[in-house]
């Protein structure tokens, strides 16, 4: 799988090393960019119907794992730097974020983003549902109301986006997405936020309608091969 993965990245040209971003020319083509809002709309819509009652059971196993709500409201920065709101299946207790400050010292991510592979404040029930990024489902439906896109860079917290440098600031020039390269390439052993930053980059100078499906299908099996986080 990860070989699959990074064979996907390594397909196509490197985004350039400094400057700023040079898009695809396939997003000047209003066709394209049609064609990519219209597949968002549609599989979103798909996915929602037949995960809710998905996202029902997991409520109630959210309720009776730990206190708390079933969802997780976070303030991400989207497009343009715009910031809005999304939600995720609570896989960490309720009080996650005053916890997060005792763990800063052990960020296993350089740079501004937070990543701890084994992170203590998530929750049995939430191991799972991360193995499988099933608490990623809400997001659908940001997806369908056009704040977010299945496949695009990853929305940052308004938080950490607040520290990026201007070029790291260059990957929120698209819709950001469910799915991105830094998700299908091997995500755990990316431990430089900058890497991170390249795929997005290289994902932004060669995307393609081609790009998102392959995307989607590694997506896909990493989901259901339970390879997730």
């Amino acid at each position: 799988m990860a070989n699959q993965a990074q064979a996907i990245s390594e397909s196509i040209p490197a985004a350039l090393p400094s400057g700023n971003v040079v898009f695809s020319p396939h997003w000047s083509n209003p066709l394209h960019t049609f064609l990519k809002r219209l597949l968002d709309v549609v599989l979103s819509t798909v996915l929602l119907l037949i995960c809710l009652p998905i996202m029902m059971v997991i409520a109630i196993g959210i309720k009776l794992d730990s206190r708390g709500p079933v969802l997780y409201q976070w303030r991400v920065v989207g497009l343009n730097g715009v910031p809005f709101r999304s939600w995720k299946l609570r896989s960490m207790c309720v009080d996650a974020d005053q916890k997060k400050e005792q763990l800063v010292a052990h960020n296993e991510m350089q740079g501004p983003v937070f990543k701890l592979q084994n992170d203590p404040r998530v929750t049995r029930l939430g191991r799972v549902l991360r193995r499988y990024s099933l608490d990623e489902l809400p997001q659908l439906f940001s997806v369908f109301i056009g704040d977010m896109s299945l496949v695009g860079p990853r929305p940052p917290l308004q938080t950490e986006y607040e520290q990026f440098s201007e070029r790291q600031k260059q990957k929120l020039v698209v819709k950001p997405g469910i799915s991105c390269l830094w998700q299908v390439s091997g995500r755990n052993q990316i431990r430089d936020f900058d890497d991170w930053v390249r795929l997005d980059l290289e994902y932004i100078c060669n995307w393609s309608l081609w790009l998102d499906c392959k995307i989607l299908w590694k997506t896909a099996t990493v989901v259901f091969r339970g390879t997730g986080r």
